[in-house]
């Protein structure tokens, strides 16, 4: 196990494995704790892989290494998109462990230790074709930003052997808030890539 931080003077009882579905997307209530996390993940993904916002998940949660999941705090609306790095066996599916600087872009003071919190699966982002393969590209490209949101825009068959994918990625620092257009045209009887494009949208 690894260890959690913060004050623990309160019992939080682990809550039930609720979800809802808003639009495509399944939403769990859920739990959030936080941790500095380790040298070896289960994943073999490291913690401060994706500028830190990571996450340890419970192996009954269905979660896979790498998948990204949407995290909502319900108490000032901050989200934060992490990437599974890790499992913590003893934890119910509902409840994640947080890297620290995670826990810290929710708007929550790490001396809180424990939040409760809105966990949504990605099913949309992993499930279209290149969504997962820009949302990489942003992350790269725009360090010091984490992304918090994502919509997808729309396929186009520009021709039979041409196919664009449109999505919008919300980016914050703590300065600015900026969105992020990315496109993708691949070969759709191949799936290769053969062009793709990130232009900053107008505020």
């Amino acid at each position: 196990m690894y260890p959690y931080y913060g004050d623990f003077r309160y019992r939080f009882e682990p809550q039930p494995m609720t979800s809802f579905f808003n639009g495509r997307q399944q939403v769990i209530q859920g739990q959030a704790t936080w941790t500095e996390g380790g040298q070896v993940t289960q994943c073999n993904i490291p913690w401060s892989d994706n500028q830190y916002m990571t996450v340890a998940v419970s192996p009954r949660a269905g979660f896979q290494c790498g998948q990204t999941l949407k995290v909502r705090n319900p108490q000032n609306t901050r989200e934060v998109l992490v990437k599974v790095v890790d499992t913590v066996p003893n934890n119910p599916p509902n409840r994640i462990n947080l890297h620290k600087r995670a826990f810290e872009a929710l708007g929550v003071n790490p001396d809180v230790g424990i939040i409760n919190v809105e966990i949504t699966p990605s099913p949309e982002l992993e499930e279209e074709k290149f969504g997962k393969y820009l949302l990489e590209l942003v992350q790269v490209g725009y360090p010091g930003y984490r992304v918090t949101n994502y919509d997808f825009e729309g396929s186009e068959e520009m021709s039979s052997n041409r196919t664009r994918e449109t999505y919008v990625y919300t980016l914050e620092s703590p300065r600015e808030t900026i969105k992020i257009r990315g496109s993708v045209v691949y070969n759709p009887n191949t799936n290769r890539v053969i062009s793709f494009d990130l232009s900053e949208m107008d505020q």
